[in-house]
C-alpha cells in the first residue's frame, strides 16, 4: 500500500521516501536531490491548490489569471510575451486567459504602435480594484503556508529557493 507521497504529514512523506529508496536500491541515484526536488514540487503544488480553493475560487480566478493580474498590478503595462514568461505559461495559454480577463473588464489590450503582431496588456480600474481586494487575502494564506517556520527559517527557505532557481536558470540558459 502506498505511503502517500502526496501527504502533508511529514512522517508519512518520510515513510514514502524510505519506500522509494528501498525500491530503487542498487541504482546509482542521488536520493537527496530527488527528495529535495520532489518536496519542492509537492509543496508548490499543495500551496497552489490551496490558494485556488481557499482564495481565488471566491473571485473566479485561476492561478494563472491571478498571476497575470498581479504582474500587471506590480509592473504596469506589459507586452504579452513578458507576461507569459512571468506567469510561466505559453503565449497560447495566455491568450485564453487574456480573453477571459478582458471579457470580465479586468484588463485591456493595446496593439504595439510599430508592430501590430505585438500586444500590450494593462489593468482596468476594475482589475486594479479586484487585485487590491484579493491580494491581502492571498497574502494571509501565504503566511499560513509557512506558519510552521520561524521568521528566520522563512528567510532561509526563500534564500535557498533563490539558489535553486539560479542554478536551474544557468542550466536552461542558452550558450552565449
Amino acid at each position: 500500500m502506498s505511503k502517500r507521497i502526496a501527504s502533508s504529514r511529514a512522517s508519512i512523506v518520510s515513510d514514502a521516501e524510505h519506500d522509494i529508496r528501498s525500491r530503487l536500491r542498487g541504482h546509482e541515484l542521488d536520493f537527496t536531490a530527488m527528495s529535495a526536488v520532489s518536496n519542492i514540487y509537492r509543496s508548490g503544488s499543495a500551496i497552489r491548490n490551496h490558494m485556488e480553493r481557499a482564495v481565488l475560487s471566491d473571485y473566479d480566478l485561476s492561478w494563472v489569471a491571478f498571476t497575470v493580474l498581479w504582474v500587471l498590478w506590480i509592473w504596469g503595462e506589459q507586452e504579452t510575451g513578458h507576461v507569459a514568461a512571468e506567469a510561466g505559461v505559453t503565449k497560447g495559454t495566455l491568450t485564453g486567459v487574456i480573453k477571459t480577463l478582458q471579457g470580465r473588464k479586468l484588463l485591456r489590450r493595446a496593439p504595439h504602435l510599430d508592430d501590430r503582431r505585438r500586444v500590450s496588456i494593462s489593468l482596468t480600474k476594475t482589475g486594479v480594484r479586484l487585485i487590491e481586494k484579493v491580494f491581502p487575502q492571498f497574502n494571509e494564506h501565504e503566511t499560513l503556508a509557512v506558519s510552521a517556520l520561524t521568521r528566520s527559517e522563512q528567510l532561509e527557505l526563500a534564500r535557498l529557493l533563490r539558489l535553486v532557481l539560479g542554478g536551474i536558470g544557468e542550466v536552461d540558459a542558452p550558450n552565449s
